[in-house]
């Protein structure tokens, strides 16, 4: 993925956005090409120096058995990775919403993001008991808070047994990852504010919140070394 300097996210960055993801995009290489599946995903930040994630898909599903394929043959053989594509908000720009189209013009329309691409290893893991560890730690994050949570203990233990013998759990440990933040951070301070102010207003509070504590001060400092740069320039400075 291209990641421009001023769009590049820090690690704390890109964990937060892990820790908070409910769906990727998991990515493999088979004997037949690629094949993805959108899965809910549980980061584990300890498991390993970058953290694991786990999910878990349904045994007939065969992207699982997608464990360490070799790609190539002979001495330019290799181990293929899997990819975990993980998104934050996003959302359209409309050039209506800046200043700098009242000022000069020079606007276009344009799609902010925030995305992840999380690299590692497939692995699958068909026993039965971390498994339910992973229908249970996965449950819990997305029943927590509700009035009354369901657990897997509350449905009949045979039929939960069946479900749980259908499917495999997957962990992908990340080995590396690309992320990037295409929020503004390169535009005026006044353009940002006024984005900010559109999204607040229909409801995009996510997307509101990390441009007013991630782009705004991006934007600012952006604009202070263009100022200072400009100052350098000016003819007996």
């Amino acid at each position: 993925m291209y990641v421009p300097a001023h769009f590049a996210m820090t690690d704390d960055q890109v964990r937060e956005l892990l820790r908070t993801c409910e769906m990727g995009e998991l990515v493999t290489h088979g004997e037949d090409g690629l094949h993805a599946t959108p899965l809910p995903w549980l980061y584990d930040e300890q498991a390993g120096p970058l953290g694991t994630l786990v999910a878990h898909v349904a045994r007939t599903n065969p992207q699982w058995q997608h464990v360490n394929p070799q790609v190539g043959s002979g001495a330019g053989a290799r181990t293929s990775e899997a990819m975990v594509l993980v998104r934050g908000p996003d959302q359209y720009v409309s050039p209506g919403w800046l200043p700098s189209k009242a000022e000069h013009g020079r606007v276009v329309p344009t799609w902010d993001y925030l995305t992840v691409h999380a690299y590692g290893p497939l692995v699958a893991v068909d026993d039965p008991d971390r498994v339910r560890d992973a229908v249970t730690r996965l449950t819990a994050r997305h029943e927590t808070g509700r009035p009354q949570p369901w657990t897997p203990d509350e449905a009949p233990a045979p039929w939960l047994e069946g479900q749980l013998r259908a499917i495999v759990r997957i962990e992908v440990p990340i080995t590396r990852w690309v992320a990037k933040a295409k929020m503004s951070q390169n535009k005026t301070p006044a353009d940002v504010e006024a984005e900010i102010a559109e999204l607040r207003g229909s409801g995009r509070q996510e997307a509101a919140a990390y441009k007013q504590a991630v782009s705004l001060p991006a934007a600012q400092r952006r604009a202070q070394v263009l100022a200072d740069v400009g100052r350098r320039r000016r003819p007996g400075d």
